[in-house]
């Protein structure tokens, strides 16, 4: 069986069945079946409302945010769907802290649940730092499918490796 980089910490049934999907050519129908259209959040700011409305709905209490962008490079170069990163800054005798989420632009065109996945996960990272069991009951709290929406960015991903066709991209 050929490597499967995204689906590494998954079973072997699991990455065997997606192997055969994948040698089948089956996989972007299966997925845009499930998932026919695109998110449509286009800008920025889109994007930016987008998220703090969900930070809104779950962590009000969180620090705030002060970007949240699409980033062409971020999948290329760190081999990431989206990041969280805290800038602080000493101005004058207090610590002022800034809070980025960048998202690779890949999923400009993507599904909103892949979207929403991948905003959860990012905003998780204001509470809980690492990946353990409280980061990712946050995660599945803020999105109950999280898990399973998880498996299936793994999967496009490893299609897209596989035959570098885009889905839900705009001509």
């Amino acid at each position: 069986m050929k490597p499967l980089p995204y689906l590494q910490a998954y079973p072997e049934t699991t990455r065997t069945q997606v192997q055969a999907l994948l040698d089948q050519g089956r996989v972007a129908k299966w997925l845009t079946d499930k998932y026919p259209q695109g998110h449509g959040l286009r800008t920025d700011r889109a994007l930016y409302d987008y998220v703090q409305d969900a930070k809104n709905s779950y962590l009000r209490g969180a620090e705030p945010l002060s970007k949240v962008a699409f980033d062409s490079k971020l999948h290329v170069v760190q081999n990431a769907l989206g990041t969280h990163t805290t800038i602080s800054r000493v101005q004058g005798s207090r610590l002022k802290t800034k809070h980025e989420i960048r998202i690779a632009s890949l999923f400009k065109d993507a599904p909103p649940e892949f979207l929403r996945m991948i905003v959860v996960h990012e905003l998780a990272h204001l509470r809980e730092r690492a990946h353990d069991k409280p980061f990712y009951k946050l995660c599945a709290h803020m999105e109950p499918d999280y898990h399973q929406l998880e498996f299936e960015v793994r999967v496009y991903l490893t299609h897209l490796e596989a035959t570098g066709e885009r889905l839900w991209a705009k001509p």
